[in-house]
């Protein structure tokens, strides 16, 4: 009975995703155009697809949002934190100082919320390596997203304490979005996980097991023609061009990166 009520309340819970999709896209579609946004952030519009990936994700005005791992360049958060200023909170948990390599950027973030305070002086800051800190209050946030960073905890074994961190931040029903590179299911795990890709079964069953209910996938995301065999792995696609030069108009053909976008929630 428990897991017919459980697979009933998934059911709403999707139906009532797909709902708030239709209505928050064009919520979100101004904002891509406003004029803060940095020209480099608007050029990867097309390959991230924003206003689709954080409807299906959920995101109201009134929402208390956590990204972990905003970085300097703050894609989501230049879309995110004013549309939230209003009624919501946007909290950005970036790198603390335990990995010294990350601290330019992390300094960066600060300078830009400083230097806009119309734009983000109500953005919150708090320190993020998997469990150290509390990433917000606990059960204070409506939804935890992150972009791309999935294959970095699961290969410094940080997976686990990371995703602790998340369910103790979200409410009860609160959501957690993740998107990340997305590997083939009948290649060796290992090797893709060093070039930056993640099976989405894989990614599924470990969200799970710590303690989250997988919702849905969104494919808006995908990308076809990416191979997943680059010699640089993710970092040969755009923007990286780890190789430079060499075959650069074969990979700008290519886009982005294949990802996949998964919605979970906190029971």
């Amino acid at each position: 009975m428990m897991r017919q009520w459980w697979r009933a309340l998934l059911l709403l819970a999707c139906l009532s995703a797909g709902v708030a999709s239709s209505q928050t896209v064009a919520m979100f579609e101004p904002l891509l155009a406003a004029g803060h946004r940095s020209p480099a952030n608007v050029l990867r519009d097309p390959h991230r697809h924003p206003a689709q990936t954080l409807a299906f994700f959920g995101i109201q005005p009134q929402h208390t949002v956590v990204e972990v791992l905003p970085g300097s360049a703050g894609y989501y958060m230049e879309i995110l934190a004013p549309w939230l200023r209003a009624q919501g909170r946007y909290i950005a948990a970036n790198r603390d100082e335990s990995l010294p390599q990350y601290i330019p950027d992390h300094q960066k973030l600060l300078a830009r919320l400083q230097a806009e305070p119309a734009l983000y002086g109500q953005v919150v800051v708090t320190p993020f390596r998997a469990d150290r800190h509390a990433i917000a209050p606990a059960g204070s946030a409506d939804v935890v997203i992150s972009f791309r960073n999935l294959h970095n905890w699961m290969e410094r074994n940080e997976l686990a304490e990371s995703l602790s961190a998340f369910y103790k931040a979200l409410k009860p029903g609160g959501i957690l979005g993740i998107v990340d590179h997305r590997a083939r299911e009948d290649w060796p795990e290992d090797q893709q996980l060093a070039k930056g890709y993640v099976r989405q079964t894989s990614a599924i069953a470990l969200i799970e097991k710590a303690g989250f209910k997988f919702i849905a996938s969104s494919e808006v995301n995908a990308n076809p023609k990416d191979t997943k065999d680059h010699p640089e792995g993710v970092w040969t696609l755009p923007p990286g061009y780890r190789l430079k030069d060499q075959d650069r108009a074969k990979y700008q053909a290519i886009g982005e990166s294949d990802r996949f976008t998964l919605k979970f929630v906190k029971p």
